[in-house]
């Protein structure tokens, strides 16, 4: 995940009552129980493994970062091609090089169930944050979904999104959404490997970036220093305000700060310049923009206590994830139904409801707010140092046979709720309904 590892805190809350009704609100199902099509589907992900696993160590193996995931481009597309069932491929999807799009279209018209894969590797880590795990479980729900809409058939379509550089800032998702991929989709299911949990209610923090400089005027220190505008006094005045803010701010709170340009080395000047850049995290979109309002005041009381200009530039980071709990609960029920020979973490109970709280962050948030998502945590077994996410333990772990198949039982899970998506009268209505009732959106999906 962006920034910082999947970092799971050790903590759930219960959910707000409106949110706790609304995930008790299920309709009765209106068929045998939450298994009629698992069975088949565990088959046909089993019957597939050995080609995944393949396509798995691929794209460990040959680590790519942000936007220039080319290889992992080119085998993904190939794979998907190469597929029996009617899978319609675009490579370079939406005029972003290294995006693509399959769509399996029953040609008979129902619910648009989507699968997000990820590709990006990180900087000299490789896939220490497991990104070809989280292909893997999407390819594997998306494909025995695909499997049960054929061998049933089912009305709807199922959307693989291969979304590129979810690492950083400039969110792959976050392009695909904002040039209409997701026009047409009415549910996105994605996952994340993580050491210590395994659940669907998974909540991340939004967080956003601001950069900052700071124009004074230069002046030898020594003979004539009243004649100068001393940028670095200003930066340093602000980063203590930012430092004295962090006192007032709530615990979900955290702010970052690293000075990109001190003036330079010279003692006997004035500095004319400075520069900082600061990443404001938190529980919610809505709480990052106070925050990010909060800082630019510090920013600007710098600027002001020392007489310099400043240039304050704010890039928009990624949302809080918010999980549907319709979709979360329909994913609980199927994961627990499955047989687990090699158990890792807490094991998820189908009727809790209580969030987990990461303090990561992912482009996967700005879906949920576009439509109804989850975000599976799933626990890999450990490396020996017990590394999690971002560390080169985690991407060791991440490259492991086990690791691998228990992101096919996520697909597995995963594949159970796009199922019941296209199966269980009025489940997609109730979905929809709790994500209107929980962002104040009429009208829309």
């Amino acid at each position: 995940m962006a920034q910082d590892g999947f970092v799971l805190v050790s903590r759930e809350s219960q959910i707000t009552k409106k949110s706790h009704a609304a995930a008790n609100t299920a309709p009765t199902r209106q068929h045998e129980g939450p298994h009629d099509h698992l069975a088949e589907i565990a088959s046909f992900v089993d019957s597939q493994s050995e080609k995944l696993w393949h396509l798995n160590k691929f794209i460990h193996s040959n680590p790519e970062p942000a936007f220039q995931e080319f290889k992992a481009h080119e085998a993904l597309t190939k794979f998907m091609r190469s597929r029996p069932e009617r899978w319609q491929v675009t490579s370079s999807a939406c005029g972003i090089e290294t995006a693509w799009i399959a769509v399996y279209d029953s040609g008979r018209k129902g619910p648009a169930v989507s699968f997000n894969v990820e590709m990006d590797a990180l900087p000299n880590l490789g896939h220490a944050c497991g990104h070809n795990l989280i292909a893997s479980a999407s390819l594997a729900g998306a494909l025995a979904t695909a499997h049960i809409i054929e061998k049933h058939s089912l009305a709807g379509k199922v959307y693989v999104f291969g979304t590129p550089g979810e690492e950083g800032y400039h969110g792959g998702k976050i392009q695909l959404l904002n040039r209409g991929a997701y026009d047409k989709v009415d549910i996105s299911l994605i996952s994340h490997p993580s050491i210590l949990n395994n659940s669907p209610f998974v909540r991340t923090t939004a967080f956003c970036r601001l950069e900052v400089e700071f124009f004074g005027r230069a002046a030898h220190a020594a003979n004539a220093p009243w004649q100068g505008i001393n940028a670095l006094d200003a930066l340093v005045a602000s980063y203590n305000s930012i430092s004295m803010l962090r006192q007032q701010t709530q615990p979900s709170d955290i702010i970052g700060f690293a000075i990109t340009n001190g003036g330079g080395d010279a003692t006997n000047v004035i500095h004319a310049y400075s520069s900082a850049v600061c990443t404001i995290r938190s529980s919610s979109a809505s709480r990052v923009d106070t925050l990010a309002d909060k800082v630019g005041a510090c920013f600007d009381a710098g600027a002001q206590a020392t007489g310099c200009t400043v240039g304050i530039k704010v890039i928009k980071g990624y949302k809080d994830h918010v999980p549907n709990m319709h979709l979360a609960a329909s994913f609980a029920e199927h994961w627990s139904s499955l047989p687990d020979p090699y158990p890792v973490g807490p094991e998820l109970r189908a009727h809790e409801r209580g969030y987990t709280y990461v303090k990561a962050s992912t482009d996967q948030g700005d879906i949920s707010h576009a439509l109804p998502s989850i975000n599976v945590s799933f626990a890999i077994p450990a490396g020996p140092e017990k590394g999690g996410p971002h560390s080169a333990d985690f991407e060791k772990a991440a490259g492991t046979k086990w690791a691998f198949d228990r992101a096919l039982r996520v697909g597995k899970g995963m594949a159970g709720v796009a199922v019941d998506v296209l199966t269980r009268d009025g489940f997609l209505d109730t979905v929809k309904g709790e994500w209107r009732e929980r962002f104040g959106v009429e009208n829309k999906l």
